[in-house]
């Protein structure tokens, strides 16, 4: 386990200069490796570390290019621990900018949604006839992110009324603990051909309602493809 001392440690050097401005913060981060930990096929760090960190870092040393190194990978190791075995673990979640007392959750759900599409296989063609149970479960990061809003204000496509979207926020973001063990969980079920787990909820046509209640066709919003 990362002791406090060094979660601060790792969380003040990803804003140093040396990174430059490309390194993830401490929340995005974290999103983004908890989808690379929970992808169906394994993400190689190599694969990984150039977005996490830029491509470009100014180390001092051999010795503090290690140091960060080392922090990063106990913080992926302590991820996927927790995930394997359906441990809670603490989330890394600012309050936004004008208002402290309000959680921000879309730098976590933009790193999530940009870590689904590391690696080398695409998340909605691994999972095949599944793949809008997959949806179904990325909606949580999807609506906190705001990416469904901006895709609708986009298009000039129908939108939440404000008192729908504030229903629909806060629902997401009491399910949001629970979503990121879900999809693991999604992941493993189909790794070892026990998909009863995803069945949890009827299929969705692609010509359907999304079941985000964004009042779009399931094909226009969470089953779009442009999260390959």
């Amino acid at each position: 386990m990362m002791t406090p001392e060094e979660l601060d440690q790792l969380e003040e050097l990803l804003t140093d200069d040396l990174f430059q401005g490309e390194a993830m913060t401490l929340d995005i981060l974290q999103g983004f490796l908890c989808a690379v930990v929970s992808a169906p096929y394994p993400v190689l760090p190599s694969d990984w570390l150039d977005h996490a960190l830029g491509e470009n870092p100014a180390y001092q040393n051999q010795a503090q290019a290690q140091q960060i190194l080392d922090l990063l990978m106990k913080f992926y190791n302590e991820i996927a621990v927790s995930l394997a075995e359906g441990e809670d673990f603490d989330l890394f979640l600012y309050g936004h900018e004008d208002n402290q007392d309000e959680i921000d959750y879309e730098p976590w759900c933009e790193g999530y949604i940009f870590g689904s599409q590391i690696g080398r296989v695409n998340w909605f063609e691994a999972a095949g006839e599944f793949a809008p149970d997959l949806s179904e479960k990325l909606e949580v990061f999807m609506l906190l992110s705001g990416m469904l809003k901006e895709d609708a204000i986009q298009h000039k496509e129908p939108w939440l009324s404000p008192s729908e979207e504030k229903q629909a926020l806060g629902k997401a973001a009491k399910a949001f603990p629970s979503a990121i063990s879900d999809i693991y969980r999604f992941w493993q079920a189909q790794a070892t051909g026990n998909t009863t787990y995803v069945h949890t909820t009827p299929k969705t046509g692609r010509n359907d309602p999304c079941p985000c209640g964004s009042g779009k066709k399931f094909k226009q919003c969470c089953g779009k493809e442009t999260l390959h």
